[in-house]
């Protein structure tokens, strides 16, 4: 949940699955991880101020909750062989509740996809993927637009990241 406070959204303490609020240590645990994943539950507690018991209480308390959801690595996919980024925005024939279920469910099968978000104001969906090559990109891009009840497909290659930001502001 957030709030408008001086033109910036700042988290507030409302977890969607217990009644029971997030404090600010909570709020630094959070923000501690998003910014080092992997740091040991020792480290985090001496930089929140807690001893290493209640400080790991505290991160499996949030996991339950849901609101630390992974921990994955940042890599490096130009590095692995995966220099093509690129959005494709989707419009569907038909916005009936099935066959926006059917479209996401067969993207989610596609390892190309990174993210999927259903979208208002141009489209019904917008997709990130990534390719190893143009002619990887071109063969998503026929697998898109040869989809039941694809009626267009717009792409858009990425020519440079300048900014990619995980988490949220707290």
């Amino acid at each position: 949940m957030t709030r408008h406070d001086s033109d910036t959204y700042k988290a507030i303490a409302s977890p969607p699955i217990d009644d029971h609020a997030l404090d600010a240590t909570d709020l630094r645990i959070v923000g501690e991880l998003q910014i080092h994943g992997r740091m040991t539950n020792v480290e985090l507690a001496r930089r929140t101020g807690l001893s290493a018991p209640p400080c790991l209480r505290r991160v499996r308390r949030l996991e339950e909750l849901g609101i630390l959801k992974g921990y994955h690595a940042d890599v490096d996919v130009e590095k692995l062989g995966w220099p093509i980024t690129f959005f494709a925005l989707i419009g569907l024939e038909s916005q009936k509740g099935a066959a926006l279920e059917d479209f996401e469910g067969r993207v989610a099968d596609w390892d190309e996809v990174r993210e999927c978000h259903m979208i208002r104001g141009g489209g019904d969906f917008l997709l990130r993927l990534i390719a190893r090559d143009p002619n990887h990109q071109n063969e998503l891009t026929r697998r898109l637009t040869d989809l039941d009840a694809v009626a267009r497909v717009v792409t858009l290659q990425t020519i440079r990241t300048s900014l990619s930001r995980a988490g949220i502001p707290l």
